[in-house]
């Protein structure tokens, strides 16, 4: 007898609170880290900073290569320019 009552208000309880709860918490969370945070914003600056001073590196040490080898072909000359500009942040 008790089953027969317990039962089906569990059920409902679940279907009708437990399960949009769930669904609610799940889709804050995703919307929550679907942003960039400030601490993420500093670690990309940092990344792109040393990217850059890396590419200029890459560049300087193709440059000494060049003049000490007649022969050698850069890599960097060969690659596409980039259509990014860089400069301009968000």
């Amino acid at each position: 007898m008790l089953d027969e009552v317990l039962l089906p208000i569990v059920v409902v309880g679940m279907l009708f609170i437990g399960l949009p709860w769930v669904i609610m918490h799940y889709i804050t969370k995703w919307k929550q880290s679907a942003t960039i945070t400030g601490e993420d914003e500093k670690l990309l600056d940092e990344l792109f900073y040393t990217a850059k001073q890396l590419e200029e590196r890459l560049l300087t040490v193709e440059r000494i290569i060049a003049a000490d080898n007649p022969d050698f072909r850069a890599l960097s000359a060969h690659r596409e320019p980039s259509h990014y500009d860089h400069s301009r942040r968000n």
